[in-house]
């Protein structure tokens, strides 16, 4: 099996520094975006831990006779063991970091969204509000839910179409690394075709860009890297209000 890679990360129009990290793993056909969160650059460190971390694990994960950092679940498959046991590692590295500073990197954190293939499957597993989509012919569908206040008002039906445009703590999580002592990860798996693109990113570019927009970006440019660009450029032509990251893979049988 062919998976193409391309991602791209960028401070974006109105911060000073950035919070996101990216990783991208073509040897094992990895994507991960994390959003850290938390005063003095802790976002950053928190972040940056969450994708050293993943590396690492995949890295292990790869000698079928190395021990994992947590063990493996009989009641799920393959790539929700990989990316459960990615999270709940990185989860409890972030924790650690966190308790071991005096005051100024407590209750650091960040979201987490990672892509894995396996031949003509894809698995969505997330933390937060970063998504995963399914690019297909044209089409945008969203592999994730965000763990967030909003998505969870609006899920119960409590929202009306105005108040959810009008809310006014729409970055509020109820779910990260780093915020708990143990997390719970969602996994999503999915049937691929030749030609899908799966894309992972986090907030601060579909906080800018609509679903109809991104996949028109990534239906007229071809070209993947060129596709993850012009997504960034998109979300700072529109305000560029947060960090952007993206990262994109597609099925090339």
């Amino acid at each position: 099996m062919a998976y193409e890679f391309a991602g791209a990360t960028d401070v974006g129009r109105k911060r000073d520094h950035n919070e996101d990290a990216l990783l991208m793993l073509p040897d094992h056909n990895v994507a991960v975006v994390c959003d850290g969160m938390g005063g003095h650059e802790a976002g950053e460190v928190a972040s940056s831990i969450g994708v050293e971390t993943v590396k690492r694990f995949f890295e292990i994960a790869a000698d079928l006779s190395a021990t994992w950092p947590f063990r493996y679940d009989r009641s799920k498959d393959e790539g929700q063991n990989l990316l459960s046991v990615a999270a709940q590692w990185a989860n409890q590295r972030i924790r650690e970091a966190g308790e071991a500073e005096s005051g100024r990197k407590r209750g650091m954190g960040t979201t987490f969204v990672g892509c894995i293939l396996r031949g003509p499957k894809a698995w969505f597993g997330w933390v937060g509000d970063s998504r995963g989509y399914l690019w297909r012919r044209g089409e945008l569908t969203p592999t994730t839910s965000d763990h967030s206040l909003l998505n969870e008002l609006i899920k119960t039906g409590r929202l009306s179409e105005e108040e959810i445009a009008n809310f006014q703590h729409k970055n509020v999580i109820t779910r990260a690394l780093g915020m708990a002592d143990a997390t719970e990860v969602d996994v999503n798996t999915f049937d691929l075709e030749p030609g899908d693109v799966c894309l992972v990113c986090c907030d601060g570019l579909t906080g800018m860009v609509t679903d109809e927009r991104m996949a028109e970006i990534l239906t007229k440019e071809t070209d993947l890297q060129k596709a993850a660009q012009q997504l960034i450029d998109e979300a700072n032509a529109n305000g560029g209000v947060d960090n952007i990251t993206v990262a994109l893979i597609r099925y090339t049988p």
